[in-house]
């Protein structure tokens, strides 16, 4: 395919150039919320594994990067802002494209009220206003106001976007090292109030804890990646398009593991494995417990990371979704109107909005229902992630599928890699099906249809897709016309005008 830009930008298209490769990394981390993303995760991990957590991290990177290899090189032949759903249909067909652009846009639904109430209930910890906190409806109405906020940010232009997430991800990683440095040095010093234990290399071995708690650990630790690629969904807004994005991707998740694996060990060794287990089911509460034990009367600055981390997480989220739905109904997969670009931001303005309106619509009802239940519905957020990313992987190989015995970097990059990234996450997705279906693993604890929550929804969402899928092939065919294709080879040479 020719690259899609002009020196004259089209006004339906996406302004081009508009941020740089830092910046899309900056975008690329803050979509996966560190710092919210190892509160809620970190208890429950230790509970399943112990002080190996931080190896169970190191183990939940590997198909991560191998997948993020397959962004990378996807990215390289087609800088399409659909990225999954462009690819797919590219290499697999419209059937297998449609359901992988799906999957990406739910995910956006499902997560994105979550983040915000973090964000809202981190915020007002941190400013000491803990009456507000408990007010369901208070964190509830800030929550909509705070979604209606960053959502406006995202179709005001990327550059502001872009110079609004370069601030917050500063504050959150100087908050979580703060915290990281503050914790070890009191370990070694020996002045912690609970049971603290020095770091051992040993933690990094992911196997210690036996495979059965290493199976459900890893599927709470590819939780703490996903995101990662928003970066690449921006490629048409981004500098150097056709390596810059993908280089963002792959570069995010390894500045992730470092700094997930390090904030681990400090928490492991500050609080020691039997504190975190007992409060497993505390969730994304864990650092507020341990901010005040360890930072003394500055608490308010992990909090604020928590707090920062939901916030620009609640932006960036909601790019993938957009960008996918902007690219679905410009190759005819969904209704032309969700294809419209404002005129002055040059941003996808309609389907940016339908995203924040569907997910504000979700979070309130599943909010009604209990708090649990909203849990419950990002718990199934891990098999649309595991669907959608393998998918990507086995596109990859397919679409190269001439060039993978071109050199053994190709073969192994390209073709192996992926592949092997894909097996593990379809491994993790039957797994997470099987864990799912026993009511008792929900954190409702209530049967729905004689199964787990998190099941029924993401069985629930799957029917949704296919149905929709059928009906728009009906009344819209023009798209499943399309046929799979190879990478072109001009493209994968570097010979592209």
């Amino acid at each position: 395919m020719a690259d899609a830009r002009t020196d004259t930008p089209q006004p339906d298209s996406l302004k081009p150039d508009a941020i740089g490769f830092l910046d899309a990394l900056v975008i690329g981390l803050n979509a996966t919320s560190p710092a919210y993303s190892l509160a809620a995760v970190i208890g429950p991990i230790v509970a399943l594994v112990g002080v190996y957590a931080p190896g169970v991290m190191l183990a939940a990177f590997v198909p991560m990067l191998l997948i993020a290899s397959a962004f990378y090189y996807l990215n390289k032949v087609d800088q399409d802002c659909g990225t999954t759903f462009s690819w797919v249909t590219r290499a697999m067909g419209p059937w297998a494209g449609w359901l992988g652009g799906w999957a990406i846009t739910m995910t956006g639904v499902l997560v994105v009220g979550s983040l915000a109430d973090v964000a809202v209930t981190f915020a007002l910890l941190a400013f000491g206003l803990d009456s507000w906190a408990d007010n369901e409806w208070v964190r509830q109405i800030l929550t909509v106001l705070l979604i209606l906020v960053m959502t406006a940010v995202c179709v005001i232009g990327t550059e502001v976007s872009a110079r609004v997430q370069n601030a917050l991800i500063l504050a959150q990683v100087a908050c979580l090292l703060a915290f990281a440095v503050v914790a070890l040095y009191r370990v070694y010093a020996g002045t912690g109030d609970l049971d603290a234990v020095k770091p051992e290399f040993s933690w990094l071995d992911p196997f210690g804890a036996g495979g059965a708690s290493l199976t459900a650990g890893l599927l709470l630790g590819v939780f703490i990646y996903w995101g990662w690629e928003s970066a690449v969904n921006l490629t048409e807004e981004t500098e150097n398009s056709a390596t810059a994005p993908g280089e963002a991707a792959v570069w995010s998740t390894v500045i992730l593991l470092i700094t997930y694996v390090a904030v681990a060990i400090a928490v492991v060794a500050y609080a020691g494995p039997a504190f975190l287990s007992e409060n497993a089911d505390e969730e994304e509460f864990i650092f507020a417990l341990l901010a005040g034990d360890v930072m003394g009367g500055w608490d308010w600055v992990v909090l604020l990371a928590v707090s920062t981390s939901g916030l620009a997480s609640t932006q960036t989220t909601i790019i993938p979704a957009s960008r996918t739905a902007l690219s679905m109904a410009r190759r005819h997969a969904l209704p032309a109107h969700f294809g419209h670009i404002h005129h002055r931001f040059r941003t996808p303005d309609v389907s940016t909005w339908w995203v924040a309106g569907i997910a504000i619509a979700w979070y309130l009802v599943v909010r009604q229902i209990s708090e649990n239940a909203l849990f419950d519905s990002l718990t199934a957020l891990s098999l649309l992630i595991a669907f959608y990313y393998a998918l990507t992987g086995l596109a990859c190989a397919v679409y190269y599928r001439r060039h993978l015995t071109e050199s053994v970097r190709n073969f192994v990059l390209i073709g192996l890699g992926p592949v092997v990234g894909a097996g593990l996450l379809t491994w993790l997705l039957v797994e997470s099906i099987a864990d799912m279906s026993d009511p008792a693993n929900s954190y409702s604890g209530v049967s729905w249809f004689g199964l787990g929550p998190p099941l029924v929804i993401g069985i629930g969402i799957t029917l949704a897709g296919v149905v929709l899928m059928l009906v728009w092939r009906l009344m819209a065919p023009t798209f499943w016309a399309e046929r799979p294709q190879v990478a072109d080879p001009d493209l994968v040479h570097g010979k592209e005008s």
